[in-house]
């Protein structure tokens, strides 16, 4: 019997999961909204956080896509990393954030001790933040599967906007019971295209990965978005599997 997969949305990218006794959180973000540097241009966050680091309470690991965009890691997220036993994530995150971030490269693993006996596997699989040629202006970028002996196999698929990667994937993984996809189509003058998938890519992404669950993230809550909520009802709208648009603050058992 498959366990189940608990995900607790916070807005944004940042969702806490809870899976085989353990607590993983994606992509910390904690700060109010409010605008962003990135050199010279500013991300401006249009919503609140709905939970602060003392309410999301101690986790096992973080599951950081990257840490170059505030979007992904604001300061509130930068402080709770610094404290958290382990953070998985790219190697520039590592370097830049030393500490206990620790590179996870592309299909490469690390496990997770369960309470209950076994182990949780973490593998790094890629994501493209933007069109192909564009990762020099974008940067490195990392997403996640989780897998485990009665676990369900989840997909975090980061900050990537490339179904070909999608396809990658699928092909060493599939099917999947969950998929976290970010999917807000996010635009910036920095790159002509989304930078993430949108609502239409999303629905083909879960068709690729035969996901039975689809649960969206970081489709709202900053202005570089181009699509959300009603984009994204629409293109699951024939999705055959569990498709959950939560709430921030809203929680899942899958």
């Amino acid at each position: 019997m498959t366990e189940s997969l608990t995900v607790r949305y916070l807005g944004g990218p940042t969702a806490v999961l809870e899976t085989g006794g353990l607590r993983l959180l994606v992509d910390p973000t904690f700060d109010a909204a409010g605008g962003h540097p990135v050199g010279d241009r500013v991300l401006t966050k249009t919503m609140d956080a709905v939970a602060g680091p003392d309410e999301v309470g101690p986790v096992d690991a973080v599951l950081l896509s990257h840490d170059q965009h505030p979007d992904n890691l604001d300061d509130g997220g930068r402080a709770y990393v610094a404290r958290a036993p382990l953070t998985l994530s790219t190697r520039a995150a590592a370097d830049r954030l030393g500490g206990t971030v620790r590179a996870l490269p592309a299909w490469e693993h690390a496990e997770l001790a369960r309470p209950g006996g076994g182990v949780l596997r973490i593998t790094g699989v890629p994501a493209r933040h933007g069109p192909d040629g564009t990762e020099h202006l974008t940067g490195p970028v990392t997403g996640f599967v989780l897998t485990g002996d009665g676990l369900p196999t989840t997909y975090v698929s980061g900050d990537n906007a490339s179904l070909d990667v999608v396809r990658e994937i699928a092909e060493r993984f599939a099917p999947f019971d969950v998929a976290l996809l970010f999917a807000g189509a996010a635009r910036t003058p920095l790159v002509d295209g989304e930078l993430t998938l949108g609502s239409a890519g999303a629905a083909e992404a879960a068709a690729i990965l035969g996901a039975r669950q689809v649960v969206p993230l970081h489709f709202e809550g900053w202005a570089h978005f181009s699509q959300g909520r009603d984009t994204l009802a629409g293109a699951f709208a024939g999705f055959s599997g569990g498709f959950h648009l939560l709430d921030p603050g809203q929680r899942v058992t899958v």
